[in-house]
């Protein structure tokens, strides 16, 4: 009864129809959503009811992984898309409003993450099995934002162009030093060691992502120019000529932003640039999705731009260069969606069903984020002197089309 009563005030867009646990009908919305078909969901335990009014962020994803909320006509995409057209509406029900606020002024404790709590947060979500990363990843697993050139470019291009573009904005020649805060697997970094010629030092807080990064290392001989290392950005020493941080931001919470800029300010040369790639939001400050917080990424939060810049202003750094990659992280997530869902039943013998629902969730909600509700990808060029990079943004496109970039991959 109380879910039911959530959606007739919530959907006005679409069309939504949802089967209650004691087998009644409820239809809502009005209009058509471009690109979002008719959805039927059903639930099986009346015990849910009240939980999904008041706390649908959780409960829904929590219901879905559970089995004890199907989707019976259209699919989990419709759904989620369904819901974030017409949350953004502002149709919702008043104490979400509340919900909200209390979760905004408890952010700080949420994303507090000194080094205990960022290792362990780290491993939740990185150290679980490669091969499950190796059903929806590229070859190169890149764990990030994608840049595609046109609808029709394949995921494996648009990482490679993703890589050119980042290395183009670097400025690299032959012998720098460079530190990659966040390397994840390897991929990034022995892109930089072998098309670049540049000495790499790679960090992480996984264990497994450091053991598969020395171990990719060590195959393309390379592992005297490209050291990954087991340590948290506040313990690095030392000096780079270019630092590149890519899809870490989002781990290190609200309470740290001076810190970590003023990290990036101290271990970068005089004449050095520094590239920070992470997800933001369009709509100013936020919360993390509760259930994303709980199940995928304890202690992470995407950031407004608003509340990055005050930090970058306090470390002495200048800001060289800003890009908003819009929808390309959509289309990223749109591909790994896809290929997990292709890939399912080899998930579910790694896992379980119940673990595949809850990825599918977790992608599916992810590209709903990009393509509905704000969600957005920036790019922060940084150095310490403000005539270190050319005055024009010539020299990017310039670095992507040359020869040296073309091997990029």
């Amino acid at each position: 009864m109380f879910f039911a009563q959530m959606l007739d005030r919530l959907i006005v867009a679409g069309s939504l129809t949802y089967i209650d646990p004691r087998g009644r009908t409820h239809r809502f919305g009005r209009s058509p959503i471009e690109g979002v078909n008719p959805v039927t969901i059903r639930l099986h335990d009346p015990s849910l009811e009240l939980r999904l009014a008041l706390q649908p962020t959780l409960t829904v994803g929590e219901a879905y992984m559970d089995g004890k909320l199907t989707i019976e006509d259209g699919t989990l995409f419709d759904f989620l898309a369904l819901a974030s057209v017409n949350l953004q509406g502002g149709h919702h029900a008043r104490w979400l409003e509340w919900g909200q606020k209390i979760s905004h002024l408890l952010r700080r404790v949420q994303q507090y993450n000194p080094l205990y709590a960022a290792r362990r947060n780290a491993s939740h979500h990185y150290d679980i099995s490669l091969a499950l990363y190796d059903l929806f990843l590229d070859p190169d697993r890149q764990y990030s934002c994608a840049y595609f050139g046109s609808p029709t470019t394949s995921l494996e291009d648009a990482q490679i162009a993703k890589k050119r573009h980042i290395m183009a904005k670097l400025l690299l020649s032959p012998g720098q030093k460079v530190l990659d805060i966040g390397c994840g697997w390897g991929g990034l970094g022995l892109t930089l060691a072998r098309e670049a010629g540049v000495e790499v030092t790679g960090i992480t807080l996984s264990e497994q992502q450091l053991a598969e990064a020395q171990r990719r290392a060590k195959q393309a001989q390379r592992a005297e120019q490209a050291r990954f290392q087991l340590t948290d950005y506040r313990e690095i020493t030392g000096t780079y000529d270019r630092i590149v941080s890519v899809g870490m931001f989002e781990h290190v919470g609200v309470n740290h932003y001076d810190e970590f800029f003023r990290v990036v300010h101290d271990r970068l040369a005089e004449d050095g640039v520094a590239l920070v790639h992470f997800i933001a939001r369009s709509d100013g400050p936020g919360t993390t999705n509760a259930w994303i917080r709980k199940y995928i990424f304890p202690g992470g939060y995407s950031p407004a731009l608003s509340e990055v810049m005050p930090s970058i202003e306090r470390s002495g750094l200048f800001v060289t260069d800003i890009e908003i990659l819009r929808l390309h992280y959509a289309e990223t997530l749109r591909h790994w969606r896809q290929r997990f869902q292709a890939n399912w039943s080899r998930a579910a013998q790694l896992y379980d069903e119940r673990f595949c629902r809850m990825w599918d969730f977790y992608l599916t909600g992810s590209e709903v984020a990009f393509r509905y509700q704000g969600h957005i990808v920036a790019q922060v060029q940084l150095a310490r002197r403000v005539d270190t990079v050319p005055l024009t943004r010539g020299y990017i496109e310039g670095a992507e089309e040359s020869n040296i970039w073309q091997r990029a991959g």
